[in-house]
């Protein structure tokens, strides 16, 4: 008899993400998964999300449940606590970078959820050691990534063409991709910047005045929303992939990207920092430092760092299913 989990989370989203990765993989070893939930609007989400768990409460061995900072915050609380009640394991994802705000803001929901849990799982060294100073137990296990899907593309003559896959969000910071690009072009006119991602507040807005105000919108690409395989296609016209982040933990898209062959310049933030190994598998700056990217960018387009996308690729290779499958089902034994 299959061991019954309910994984809980956002399943609303065309893009192929640690839900949708971790469950397939688990229903290949056999796991019985129901997944939820798909719902858009926030309170039918949550809706769905209670009455799985009040529905299967007798059948179910464990229920997953993806832990954000943000509103989700309050999703899993919830669920945890209905958990609770029918005495269920739940196991809890760690996810986002900010999620260490929430330890010091909300000392005693976060209680009930994380010292109640059955196991705390967190895809990054970062949020381990974050959650530890709190004095919860965490288990580190890395986002799963389906490599054998990655084309490695081997750039060998790299040009200023800049990548950044993020929404467009003030966390995200995507007026300091505008500005680096900006700093760019005074070493290399024939730069431009790629900025693919869904519009999640005014910083959209602010983008597009700034890039006006410079006189760059003629250097700029808006792509919006794009699959994961769109996305993939497009970064083949690019060389560098930037990440300026004001928070973050071990973000997919640079993973992805990681795998994709870009050499990396992110900001040294969060999970960055433990993801990305200084000047081995990519390049690190302060959160805010536009100069300090604009000239590990140009550092990079003169030659200096040509081993970066080679080294970042076999970091990443270590985050297939079947290097952290025995994890895994260690948890779910």
């Amino acid at each position: 008899m299959s061991i019954k989990i309910l994984y809980i989370g956002n399943n609303n989203t065309k893009n192929e993400t640690t839900l949708k990765l971790l469950s397939n993989s688990l229903l290949n070893e056999d796991y019985d998964i129901i997944v939820t939930s798909n719902k858009q609007n926030k309170f039918f989400r949550l809706l769905d999300m209670c009455v799985h768990i009040l529905k299967l409460s007798f059948k179910l061995d464990f229920v997953i449940i993806d832990t954000y900072s943000t509103t989700n915050f309050y999703y899993a609380f919830i669920c945890s606590q209905i958990c609770r009640i029918f005495k269920l394991k739940y196991i809890t994802v760690l996810h986002g970078g900010n999620l260490p705000s929430r330890l010091k803001k909300n000392k005693f929901l976060s209680s009930l959820i994380f010292n109640n849990a059955y196991k705390n799982v967190s895809p990054s060294m970062y949020l381990k050691k974050e959650f530890e100073n709190y004095n919860y137990v965490v288990d580190e296990i890395p986002n799963i990534i389906q490599i054998d899907k990655y084309p490695f593309l081997k750039r060998n003559n790299i040009k200023p063409k800049l990548l950044f896959v993020r929404a467009f969000h003030e966390i995200y910071n995507p007026i300091m991709a505008l500005n680096v690009l900006k700093e760019v072009l005074k070493s290399f006119p024939e730069a431009t910047l790629c900025m693919i991602g869904p519009i999640k507040d005014n910083s959209h807005q602010n983008f597009l005045n700034l890039a006006s105000q410079y006189n760059l919108i003629d250097k700029i690409e808006i792509t919006g929303f794009l699959s994961k395989e769109e996305w993939h296609k497009k970064s083949k016209e690019f060389d560098i992939f930037i990440n300026t982040s004001n928070f973050d933990n071990m973000p997919v898209s640079v993973i992805e990207a990681m795998a994709l062959g870009l050499p990396i310049v992110s900001t040294n933030v969060g999970g960055l920092p433990y993801l990305i190994d200084e000047n081995i598998s990519g390049l690190l700056v302060d959160k805010n430092d536009v100069k300090a990217m604009a000239n590990a960018i140009n550092l990079i387009v003169e030659g200096k760092h040509q081993n970066l996308a080679i080294n970042a690729r076999k970091k990443v290779e270590s985050f297939s299913w079947n290097s952290v499958r025995k994890k895994w089902l260690e948890i779910l034994k």
